[in-house]
């Protein structure tokens, strides 16, 4: 039988937790990373790091999928055979959670039953790709690694002024398709980009609009309006935007290099503030001073139109309103006045027509001077540096860019745009194409999706994540085209039970997670691990089988009515938390108000993200709030009541076709004998209940189908990934 470590070495095994390793040449033991000599220096070892090499699409036969080759290559070095493939009703409820984090209704499984070809999943996936839901579900993706709120955090948690764009900016970006590397520069740089396109336009074109609230991605930061040290405060800002860049971006922990170079990757302190360089002119989110009290913000929201625009608008604006002041004070009346007085206020309080963006501003195109900072301390600066990629690439520092006279930006965030998105930058499609992956599979080929650096674990199948890379780079950095390739593969068809040992292979456990060698529930690289689905599918799923799912997308967020007990954390009832309409309250949990200081308990108890730091991979708990929740809270008995209505709707007074319709609509399968027979009996026992309560007889069979509704939303069955 073959040992862990041979088993991890061949890139069959993914061991979260263990610490990562400095080189991941086949068969080296599991060593953990190893802590850098000083004076910091870049080594040849450094250089031969498998993230920081060109990437290299292996070579692959023709008519075989890449990725089934690739994947069975290495499924057959360690004697196991490949899994069969998953029933029909798994692969379409996999691909609708994956892609739309909505269950399939059952006549779609049912259509795919009758004819589970080649030819009906593509379609199929075609089809889930095409879809507004695709956006809404891997938006929320994309936020947990922009750590995207709606509030500032600290104690006063206030709000972030039209963050809400951001939010749609990144739905609309990915349900258009839009080429990955243009919306990572859109989001370093858009407003370098909006500003380059005004060069020839008058007027801010929709392309120049996205591009400055994608900025938003600067403004995302937890802000502190009452720091100790106003000056440190800045840089921690800067830092944080740094962090996320790195992680969200190149997956590297370049934070780590601000006080220090990196103990263990090759970045170094002055790498760090080069980095830094890049971003010294934006505006910072808070204005210096000195004192008590909070200090407040510096410009932080834009205009979503050109300065011309913007100035005639204020023209006409500041015309009005003194034709308003003249009428309030020529009123010849009390009555009069105050109409007049009314017109004024309401006239005072309108915003332009083109709308407002929290987005990023600099202070000018003349930069301001960085300095290392010795230990991180704002107060004991060190030697000048200018912006520079990290040294470990190779790169010579960017040349100053030409800015025209009346530019309003020093250029060098495109620069840095224009680096990352480069695609001879090893780390940028690897990272993506990689998380990708993460999503469709459960484990991501890199282990540790955020750190791609000497502490991170090395790829499990380095050659199927080059080729995933380069593939997303010659299908023109498109994502549907890459979730279609992979979608279309044997493996992610594959089922998720426990894979087969060849004869002379692996022994086995029963498990349907899946042990290689009876001591780990460690997957299998190249098959779905079947899991528990993620806060906001759980939510959105309970939706969307109650009946109730509202389809609405965009727009500013919804506040759910919460506990008067949730309130109480943070004395927020009525102050800036407004519960929405109930209607509204029911739509996709994407769009549910994201407060840093408040969050929804639902999606706070299934480890939704925190949005305080970059989140690659959320964890997986299992507690016991969790089943109690689902059991005992009101929003979920309001559904369950839903739920039951719909049956009853669709089903009729029949026992057995109400039970084969909720059975239907939460599992898209028909119940097994054993199933409906306890289905008859809690609702011939609830029913019997409800009525020595005084339930009259349909009051009380609905009470008893909502108990058989609540019990199938919280089967594990509902709550997985296929």
């Amino acid at each position: 039988m073959r040992s862990r470590a041979a088993l991890f070495a061949a890139g069959l095994l993914l061991l979260p937790g263990l610490p990562g390793r400095a080189e991941s040449s086949p068969g080296t033991p599991e060593t953990g990373p190893v802590l850098r000599p000083r004076p910091f220096a870049i080594t040849g070892a450094d250089r031969a790091h498998w993230a920081f090499v060109p990437v290299r699409a292996p070579a692959t036969p023709a008519g075989v999928h890449p990725v089934d080759h690739l994947v069975a290559a290495r499924w057959a070095a360690a004697g196991l055979r490949p899994n069969p493939p998953a029933t029909p009703r798994e692969q379409v409820r996999r691909a609708h959670l994956d892609l739309w984090g909505l269950p399939p209704t059952p006549e779609v499984v049912a259509e795919f039953e009758r004819n589970p070809t080649d030819e009906a999943w593509t379609r199929l996936v075609d089809r889930l790709l095409a879809s507004p839901h695709y956006g809404e579900r891997w938006g929320r993706h994309w936020l947990d690694l922009v750590r995207y709120a709606e509030s500032n955090g600290y104690e006063r948690d206030g709000p972030k002024p039209h963050a809400w764009r951001y939010r749609d900016y990144v739905r609309d970006s990915l349900d258009a398709d839009k080429p990955y590397d243009r919306f990572v520069r859109e989001q370093i740089a858009g407003d370098e980009l909006a500003e380059a396109a005004l060069a020839s336009q008058p007027t801010l074109g929709p392309d120049g609009r996205e591009a400055l609230i994608a900025t938003g991605f600067h403004r995302l930061h937890v802000w502190d309006d009452e720091p100790d040290d106003t000056a440190a405060a800045e840089y921690d800002d800067l830092d944080d935007v740094i962090q996320t860049t790195g992680t969200a971006f190149l997956g590297l922990t370049i934070g780590c290099a601000r006080c220090h170079d990196h103990k263990f990757d090759p970045l170094s302190q002055a790498d760090y503030y080069s980095m830094l360089a890049f971003f010294r002119n934006l505006d910072a989110y808070g204005r210096q001073h000195t004192g008590g009290g909070g200090r407040g913000t510096g410009r932080i929201t834009r205009p979503l139109a050109s300065d011309a625009e913007w100035t005639a608008w204020r023209t006409r604006q500041d015309l009005r309103l003194a034709a308003l002041r003249e009428r309030v004070a020529r009123a010849p009346d009390a009555e009069s006045k105050r109409k007049a007085e009314a017109g004024l206020k309401q006239a005072e309080a309108e915003d332009p027509p083109f709308g407002y963006a929290l987005a990023a501003t600099e202070t000018g195109r003349e930069p301001r001077p960085t300095r290392i900072l010795l230990r991180g301390d704002v107060r004991s600066p060190g030697a000048e540096v200018s912006p520079a990629f990290p040294a470990i690439f190779g790169l010579r520092p960017p040349t100053p860019p030409d800015r025209p006279a009346g530019a309003s930006s020093t250029g060098r965030r495109r620069q840095l745009a224009d680096w990352i998105a480069d695609p001879s930058n090893p780390l940028t499609a690897r990272v993506i194409a990689n998380r990708v992956w993460l999503h469709h599979f459960g484990a991501g080929l890199v282990p540790t999706p955020d750190d791609f650096g000497l502490t991170g674990l090395p790829p499990t199948h380095r050659e199927l994540l080059d080729h995933l890379a380069a593939e997303l780079v010659a299908r023109g950095w498109h994502l549907k085209a890459l979730h279609r390739h992979v979608m279309t593969s044997r493996a992610y068809r594959m089922s998720s039970r426990a894979p087969v040992p060849a004869p002379s292979g692996v022994r086995r456990t029963a498990r349907q997670t899946g042990d290689l060698a009876g001591d780990t529930a460690a997957p299998v690289a190249g098959r779905p691990i079947l899991r528990r689905l993620d806060a906001e599918a759980i939510r959105d799923s309970i939706l969307a089988v109650s009946g109730r799912l509202n389809p609405a997308r965009g727009g500013p967020s919804v506040f759910p009515t919460l506990p008067a007990e949730v309130h109480t954390t943070q004395d927020s009832a009525g102050k800036g938390w407004q519960d929405s309409p109930p209607s509204e309250q029911d739509r996709r949990s994407v769009y549910l108000v994201v407060k840093r200081a408040l969050r929804v308990p639902l999606l706070e108890c299934f480890d939704g993200a925190n949005g305080t730091a970059p989140t690659g991979q959320r964890p997986r708990t299992t507690v016991a709030p969790q089943a109690l929740m689902l059991l005992n809270d009101p929003w979920m008995a309001g559904q369950a009541d839903a739920f039951a209505a719909r049956v009853a709707r669709e089903a009729g007074p029949d026992t057995d076709r109400r039970i084969d319709r909720a059975f239907a609509l939460a599992l898209q399968r028909a119940p097994e004998t054993a199933e409906r027979r306890a289905a008859r009996n809690l609702l011939r026992d609830q029913g019997a209940t409800a009525v020595r309560e005084g339930a009259a007889g349909g009051d009380a069979r609905h009470r008893a189908l909502a108990s058989l509704c609540r019990g199938l939303l919280n089967l594990n069955e509902f709550l997985s990934s296929e």
